[in-house]
């Protein structure tokens, strides 16, 4: 709710950012590394308890991480005011102080999602990237290694997503006693994994070529097949679950654009990258986040409607910072307002109705 605003503000009024950096350069990292890898941090610390079956996180080790991440944040939103390493010391910190947290259970269970710390890793490191190209004022490193992260993002969500949504999707249909199962082809799940990193692969080493394009082209396919097997029109009457499709259908829309950019060059295409950071990224995160706070505090999962028009608000913004420029009568400067506004509206909403659930003692009268 911050951070967009600000950002559109800076970029058609000149309000000031408080930061030295090339102004987009610090908008994509705190998209990227203030907001996505925060939510994923959320994920992480709420989900490897229940797969381990350890203790939940709480307590100091929770509030040590939760302020770290916060420091990072006030450190790079005023980065002009104080030297540079200490601003990516303090930033390039979170990430390995999450991976001390939430291995020992996972290694200790023998866990098969083990290997997200490898995700962690990769994020850390182009995080690190980062930092490297703004010392030496490399824009275009910089910029390289926000794509390559927002890529280990996107593979993230293939993971995670390509579990949850069929699993949520079939739970639903079961529960409204729809006939019919979800049925996965054959290594489907395998060539939408491989895809995405050698989409990571091509953006680290051959970028902006046609390789990139070839292999973007291929994973949307192979990502537009995947979720036509999830049954997506019988989860229309249930936005809990619609919504998860929404954000993982903008994977192959993001994906398609990209290598038509790449490829064609097509004006039309250019701003792909937002249909898979808007579009997939925080759309996938709104949604999860509306589900497990739900569950997490003892409440049937059913959104309230104010919720689905937030879906509905986060995918606009989507459409309209994607195509607005090509479609509507509209300068660049309020494409950006637009999309900006829509955006914090839906965030808004999630606020208002979820703040006092978060805040409150579960509803069943359970711990938490």
């Amino acid at each position: 709710m911050l951070l967009v605003p600000w950002w559109a503000a800076g970029y058609a009024f000149g309000v000031p950012l408080g930061t030295g950096w090339p102004p987009t350069l610090w908008h994509g990292h705190e998209m990227l590394f203030g907001f996505i890898v925060a939510a994923i941090a959320g994920f992480l610390l709420t989900a490897v308890p229940s797969w381990t079956g350890a203790r939940g996180f709480a307590g100091w080790p929770l509030a040590m991480i939760s302020g770290l991440w916060l420091l990072g944040r006030i450190a790079v939103a005023t980065s002009q005011l104080w030297p540079p390493r200490a601003v990516a010391a303090l930033d390039l910190a979170f990430l390995p102080a999450l991976a001390l947290l939430v291995a020992p259970p996972l290694v200790r269970a023998r866990n098969r999602n083990t290997p997200l710390l490898a995700v962690l890793a990769a994020l850390w490191a182009t995080d690190a990237a980062f930092y490297w190209g703004l010392r030496h004022h490399n824009d275009g490193t910089s910029l390289r290694a926000l794509i390559v992260g927002i890529d280990v993002v996107l593979l993230l969500i293939t993971v995670i997503g390509g579990r949850i949504v069929p699993a949520f999707t079939a739970s639903a249909l079961k529960q409204r006693g729809t006939a019919g199962t979800i049925r996965a082809w054959p290594g489907i799940t395998q060539l939408a994994v491989g895809s995405m990193i050698a989409l990571v692969l091509s953006d680290l080493f051959v970028p902006d070529g046609m390789v990139a394009g070839v292999i973007a082209a291929l994973a949307a396919v192979i990502q537009a097949v995947r979720i036509a097997q999830w049954r997506t029109l019988k989860t229309l009457r249930q936005p809990i679950v619609w919504v998860l499709h929404l954000a993982y259908v903008w994977l192959p829309i993001g994906l398609a654009l990209k290598a038509l950019a790449l490829l064609t060059g097509a004006a039309p295409a250019a701003f792909w990258l937002h249909a898979l950071t808007i579009g997939a990224a925080a759309t996938m995160i709104l949604a999860v986040m509306t589900r497990a706070s739900l569950g997490h505090t003892g409440r049937s999962l059913v959104v309230d409607p104010v919720i689905a028009l937030a879906y509905l608000l986060l995918t606009t913004a989507a459409l309209v910072r994607v195509f607005g420029l090509a479609v509507l009568p509209i300068a660049y400067p309020e494409v950006i307002l637009v999309a900006a506004f829509l955006w914090t509206a839906a965030f808004v909403l999630f606020t208002w109705i979820y703040a006092p659930m978060l805040l409150a003692p579960r509803a069943d009268g359970k711990p938490g």
